[in-house]
């Protein structure tokens, strides 16, 4: 029985993460909680990619769905079947949940899409990203937080914590997909465990 709880619980974990990744991606699409940065293409391009949707988010949860319904699975067949569906699905929302967490790393350090001034005048950009010869990013320099870009107010505090919780969070997901691979396997090889193996006093 120990492969089937392992199911169960990493299906039971990756459900509120994959929530989390949602909330935190659509955060990401509307900076101030107003919708026209985004009507106007002026959202940070790691977030438009919507990796916290579709990988994190529902890849994940179809995934999760089946981890605890195949933890329900009865007979020796039917049971390493399933396993073998689960490794697939394992190997899908590893991959989704991966991806999630390299986007987030990527708009993490390259900074928010935002007004900001140049030599031109007020104009949108990634005034931010580590430039050779210029900064080497401003994650550990809080002097360019504020005061650079002009709109969406507080966007870097907001892309900077967002981004961070998404991608710590499908992280996490990553690890356990890849230890529900390993579960897997060992499913396909040992079947469900050995709980049921029980040994019956001999009478005399």
């Amino acid at each position: 029985m120990c492969v089937s709880r392992c199911l169960r619980c990493v299906g039971v974990s990756l459900v509120p993460m994959a929530i989390v990744c949602i909330l935190c991606n659509i955060l990401l699409l509307v900076p101030e909680l107003k919708i026209q940065f985004l009507l106007d293409g002026h959202v940070t391009r790691e977030a438009t990619w919507a990796t916290g949707l579709w990988g994190s988010g529902f890849l994940v949860l179809l995934g999760a769905r089946a981890f605890v319904q195949s933890s329900r699975t009865r007979g020796c067949c039917a049971f390493r079947s399933q396993m073998l569906c689960q490794l697939l699905y394992s190997c899908l929302c590893l991959l989704s949940a991966a991806s999630c967490s390299l986007v987030s790393a990527t708009g993490l350090s390259q900074g928010p899409l935002c007004l900001y001034n140049d030599s031109s005048g007020p104009t949108w950009g990634v005034p931010l990203q580590p430039l050779p010869g210029r900064h080497s990013g401003y994650l550990f320099n809080r002097t360019l937080w504020s005061g650079v870009c002009l709109e969406p107010s507080s966007v870097v505090q907001w892309n900077l914590v967002l981004f961070s919780v998404m991608g710590t969070v499908s992280g996490l997901q990553t690890v356990l997909c890849g230890a529900n691979i390993l579960n897997s396997i060992l499913g396909l090889i040992l079947g469900r465990g050995l709980s049921h193996s029980k040994i019956s006093p001999v009478s005399v």
